[in-house]
């Protein structure tokens, strides 16, 4: 589980050095679901107001806390999944944009929560890119690898996020990692509009994107659960 902090070293792929048109969309992507997601804009509430919400109802109990916070989010998932399916091919070209910045919003808020809720300090750069990697399932390692974060500190394998989120990562470093992700959760968008094809008829569309978006928050949830184990307990939860 997670050691004493420790300086991350960085070497990043020369792909993600070099710059392009998608640099700058794929930052702002990240940028907004810090912003929404984690330190809450509006009517959004931050990660930590999320928690300490869930807390004011489950208490001392973490397990429950995490629970309700994932059940939550779930079923936001599902409702934004349905509501941006529902016109079917009509709205498609307004609602995918849209879901996918809506999804990945509510996700990373949940992974925040739930690292918080298991002693991780979100508003540390290393558990917001840890947060970030989360949302990449497996292609977290792949990732860690093209931003320059080293194997060194054995940030491979189960609980590896933890790891990152107690290190100090160089500014440099956050930027590569919020970098990769925002460009792998940007291709996205592609796959949702091929999955979108298959929901033409309106409403019938909305019942299967709501089944799909809540499935996928729950692989992120699932994943979180495993890779956030609780920090005081020094040993992988859930």
């Amino acid at each position: 589980m997670a050691g004493p902090e420790s300086d991350v070293a960085v070497k990043p792929d020369p792909e993600l050095e070099e710059g392009g048109p998608l640099d700058a969309l794929a930052n702002a992507f990240i940028g907004k679901l810090l912003d929404f997601g984690v330190d809450g804009i509006g009517p959004l509430q931050s990660s930590s107001e999320v928690l300490a919400r869930v807390r004011r109802k489950h208490g001392d109990d973490r397990e429950r806390v995490v629970d309700a916070i994932v059940a939550e989010h779930i079923r936001k998932g599902a409702v934004g999944g349905f509501v941006t399916g529902v016109g079917g091919i009509f709205t498609m070209p307004v609602a995918i944009p849209v879901n996918v910045l809506e999804f990945y919003t509510f996700a990373t808020r949940m992974v925040a929560a739930i690292a918080e809720e298991r002693g991780y300090d979100v508003s540390s750069r290393s558990t917001r890119a840890a947060v970030l990697l989360s949302l990449v399932g497996a292609d977290a390692d792949e990732l860690m690898r093209k931003a320059g974060v080293t194997t060194a500190m054995g940030m491979t394998g189960s609980g590896r996020l933890a790891r990152l989120a107690t290190s100090r990562l160089p500014k440099a470093a956050a930027m590569m990692v919020n970098k990769a992700v925002g460009f792998r959760l940007l291709t996205a968008v592609g796959g949702r509009a091929l999955g979108r094809f298959v929901r033409f008829v309106p409403v019938a569309g909305g019942v299967i994107g709501a089944g799909l978006d809540g499935y996928l928050m729950k692989r992120i949830a699932d994943h979180a659960r495993r890779e956030f184990g609780d920090r005081e307990a020094g040993a992988p939860t859930g």
